[in-house]
């Protein structure tokens, strides 16, 4: 595929693709419509809803497909493959329409943003370095955290951007925010172990009292 000097930016893409005349718009039709930069639009659309609040559960219907397509950008297939399963997964033309119409002024603004620059970012090694980060952050996405998908799922969406468009400042950004994410939940999660030593520290010590209560 020969890349012009000015490809199509990410919001034009999705913009053409709720222009057709189709009832639905599958994950497949995304996929087929950027074709090498597949990789970066799914990761973004899988992502950028998880840096939101959301209800509880749609962390693990959106971080599933986000797994599967970083582990393979990961490992460096040229092509991003995904099973029927989530390929052929559906949604309105109007749904789609609305969804749209809700990200593509937020989408456009960063877009604006956005420019080829240091391009040593992205390569066959450092693609390989970065895309094992992006497994480790989709774990952490996929996990049931309260509030600790939403971080994460920006460096992902930052991540994906930065790979559209090939902007080195955006994958900066994802790993300060990424590793950021990191350290905040290695912090709460040394929180929670030293909460629970201390919690069955107290109840070891007064095991005798507490059954008394009882008795």
């Amino acid at each position: 595929m020969t890349e012009s000097a000015h490809p199509p930016r990410v919001s034009d893409i999705l913009a053409g693709i709720a222009a057709e005349e189709h009832e639905t718009v599958s994950v497949s039709d995304v996929t087929h419509a950027f074709g090498d930069r597949a990789f970066g639009a799914l990761m973004f659309v899988f992502a950028a809803p998880l840096a939101l609040p959301m209800p509880p559960g749609v962390s693990a219907v959106l971080g599933a497909p986000l797994l599967f397509i970083t582990v393979q950008w990961m490992i460096g297939r040229d092509h991003l493959w995904l099973p029927g399963v989530i390929a052929n997964r559906t949604m309105s033309r109007t749904d789609y329409v609305a969804l749209m119409g809700k990200l593509t002024p937020y989408l456009a603004w960063l877009e604006r943003r956005l420019r080829r620059r240091l391009t040593l970012l992205y390569g066959p090694i450092v693609d390989r370095l970065t895309g094992l980060f992006c497994v480790m952050l989709a774990t952490i996405v996929f996990l049931p955290i309260p509030f600790g998908n939403m971080l994460p799922s920006f460096a992902i969406a930052a991540f994906a951007l930065g790979l559209a468009e090939r902007d080195g400042l955006a994958a900066l950004i994802g790993w300060a925010s990424g590793l950021l994410s990191i350290g905040i939940l290695a912090l709460l999660w040394n929180g929670i172990v030293a909460g629970l030593i201390v919690f069955f520290g107290v109840v070891s010590d007064n095991v005798g009292w507490l059954a008394g209560l009882f008795s």
